[in-house]
């Protein structure tokens, strides 16, 4: 069986795909796979399907929701509804377990290659890094839940998602910038940069990019929207860090020119005003 949640939510085995369309039992599906292999106590249940206030007949609604997704767990996977409660969709004293034993799940193929990409990056082999760090954002297929209504448990958990997503794509960029492949990577970081105008470390790798790009003037113009938007929507100025960056870029510095550039922490020497480098940074 092949379960899907970094997109549109899907189940399909053998051809088969889930039939469930009912909004409230998508949730309760949609809870029971990003939560796989583990129990998921009914009161999170009873919370993402009614908040605050569950009716009196909650558990005996549930427990008809439950019957709902065994049924069509049984009609996809070609499984009698019996072996289905006994070996795959569980119930304890305290809630419920979907066992994916044989089963696929991008959410867990994503956090394996993430994961293998982070150490790769950890390691000084960007190249591979890079690589797997781009097949595990591949594995997504739009916004994680994109088509079930999220109740505030599933919201936590896709906001969840689309972070850990954002984190991958900049690392990913992270090893894109070592290796030298600025100009490659322009058009994409410009997107994700207008998408996230208040994400500093975004708006550093698009800085340095435009800058090794010889577009020295664009990078200062990105600097300079960061700094309006920032104090139109916050009344905060930018970081110190950030603002290392923008004086870096405006006195040339050799160090933005080098692999090593985004390895690179900015430490300010209150003193004498100046950039040093010393340890990470814009990781």
């Amino acid at each position: 069986m092949q379960c899907r949640v970094l997109g549109p939510l899907d189940l399909r085995s053998g051809g088969m795909s889930g039939d469930l369309t009912a909004p409230k039992p998508r949730k309760v599906l949609a809870l029971l796979l990003i939560h796989a292999d583990r129990v998921v106590p009914i009161d999170l249940l009873t919370t993402e399907l009614w908040d605050d206030e569950p009716p009196a007949s909650a558990l005996t609604t549930l427990q008809t929701y439950i019957l709902q997704i065994r049924r069509m767990l049984a009609r996809t996977c070609a499984m009698d509804p019996a072996r289905v409660a006994r070996e795959l969709l569980v119930t304890h004293a305290d809630g419920y377990q979907l066992h994916l034993d044989g089963s696929s799940l991008d959410l867990h193929e994503y956090e394996r290659l993430a994961d293998q990409g982070r150490l790769a990056q950890l390691c000084g082999d960007h190249a591979h890094a890079s690589r797997l760090l781009g097949a595990a954002l591949a594995v997504w297929r739009g916004s994680a839940l994109v088509d079930v209504r999220l109740g505030p448990v599933l919201r936590v958990e896709a906001l969840r998602l689309e972070e850990a997503r954002l984190a991958t794509w900049k690392q990913r960029i992270d090893a894109d910038l070592e290796l030298g492949r600025h100009r490659e990577i322009l058009g994409e970081l410009g997107c994700l940069a207008a998408r996230h105008p208040l994400h500093e470390d975004l708006q550093a790798q698009y800085m340095i990019a435009l800058y090794r790009a010889g577009r020295r003037t664009d990078a200062l113009e990105a600097f300079r929207r960061l700094r309006g938007v920032l104090i139109d929507e916050l009344g905060l100025e930018p970081s110190r860090r950030i603002q290392r960056v923008q004086h870096a870029i405006l006195t040339a510095d050799p160090v933005l020119d080098t692999a090593s550039a985004l390895d690179t922490a900015w430490t300010w020497e209150s003193a004498g005003a100046e950039l040093v480098t010393a340890g990470r940074g814009l990781a």
